[in-house]
């Protein structure tokens, strides 16, 4: 049996993880689980899988939880602290980072340093401190599974095969809501209409990362550092359908790919239990069904913030950390109502070109450099909004 950490447990990874854990009550203990501030369902969890140890970001949520559990055997933490402890969970022997955005680096950093194997399905933290990560990793013997379906798909992909005989990796990007729409009518556009993904059911950030293609970008990013791969060899390309989550392309021109209906239990579960499978009883793929595969080239102009994440990872440093808070910013600005969808690129874009380069070298570097970049996205949306 092996024992697990969730961290971000209450969010879509971290339930669809729960999901798999509940069907396979014989190969997983969970010893701790994670929250922001949604205390009512982290309650459910402890009370159905008994972690030893949870937190929460927010101290008002775990103060709330702490009254709802006091007659159960459950410590309940707090704060950026309480993160790092129960990710460090001494009996824990992997940890499903499932933290949205750039939040999940310190308790994810605390894991690897603590020994932990990691399944990582948030994105930002490569793309924060990935040379970090993975200088850790290698540090104290961790191995970093991805989750993401596409970053999974390239890593099956790879499986039994050479890095050197690599020629390209191709992530494919379903395009999001909004791929029809001209650039006029993307000016316009609702929170609502751009959480309207037709293929994945995902937290809004990334759903409106996925329809700006940013979610593209960062995936450049960390495929770079997972795989040990040159930018010049990671490509992009639109697959509305979301059945080819990613393929491979060799030298001696043969392509390998992974394929399968768009449920993310699939790549969570190959993380959980490599090297081999659980029987999932999931839908077959239907390939008859389907008939037909689509393919095209990203679209640059309408969507410029794929490209912003190809300039960060060629300038490197500081800057995909800086980018990747701009992000996060303009992209929770735009949920709320306060920017048009058209302008998270231009915050972003701003907030880079302002930015004052630097080396990552250590954790406090990275954080530096997203705490600088928020602010300064901030008082971007505060110039538009007013």
């Amino acid at each position: 049996m092996k024992t697990i950490v969730i961290l971000g447990s209450t969010g879509s990874i971290g339930t669809s993880t729960l999901d798999i854990v509940d069907r396979f009550p014989g190969e997983f203990r969970v010893a701790g689980l994670t929250a922001g501030s949604n205390d009512e369902k982290l309650e459910e969890q402890i009370r159905k899988f008994k972690p030893r140890v949870v937190a929460l970001s927010d101290a008002s949520a775990a103060a709330r939880l702490r009254q709802r559990c006091a007659g159960l055997s459950v410590e309940i933490l707090d704060g950026p602290k309480g993160l790092s402890q129960v990710a460090s969970a001494t009996e824990a022997e992997l940890v499903i980072s499932a933290i949205v955005g750039g939040a999940g680096l310190v308790p994810t950093l605390a894991a690897i340093r603590s020994g932990k194997q990691i399944a990582l399905a948030n994105k930002e933290p490569m793309v924060m401190a990935g040379k970090l990560m993975q200088e850790e990793a290698r540090k104290h013997g961790v191995r970093i599974f991805p989750v993401d379906s596409e970053h999974s798909a390239i890593f099956q992909s790879l499986e039994g095969h050479r890095k050197e005989d690599v020629r390209r990796l191709i992530l494919t990007a379903s395009g999001g809501a909004l791929w029809p729409l001209t650039k006029e009518e993307l000016r316009d556009v609702t929170a609502e209409r751009a959480l309207q993904h037709p293929n994945w059911k995902m937290g809004a950030k990334i759903t409106i990362d996925s329809a700006t293609l940013m979610n593209k970008g960062l995936e450049v990013v960390e495929a770079h550092w997972l795989f040990d791969i040159p930018e010049s060899q990671i490509e992009v390309m639109i697959h509305r359908e979301s059945i080819i989550h990613s393929l491979v392309e060799y030298h001696d021109g043969s392509m390998i790919a992974q394929l399968g209906l768009p449920d993310m239990r699939t790549p969570i579960s190959y993380a959980m239990r490599y090297p081999g499978r659980l029987p999932l009883d999931l839908p077959s793929l239907e390939l008859t069904e389907i008939a037909k595969l689509t393919f095209c080239k990203p679209d640059h102009d309408r969507f410029p913030c794929l490209g912003l994440g190809y300039e960060s990872l060629r300038i490197g440093g500081t800057m995909p950390a800086t980018m990747n808070a701009a992000n996060e910013i303009a992209a929770d600005a735009f949920l709320k109502g306060g920017i048009r969808f058209t302008d998270i690129v231009e915050i972003i874009r701003r907030t880079m070109d302002a930015h004052s380069l630097k080396e990552v070298d250590t954790l406090e570097e990275a954080l530096e450099a997203d705490r600088w970049a928020r602010e300064k996205a901030e008082s971007f949306v505060s110039a538009l909004v007013h």
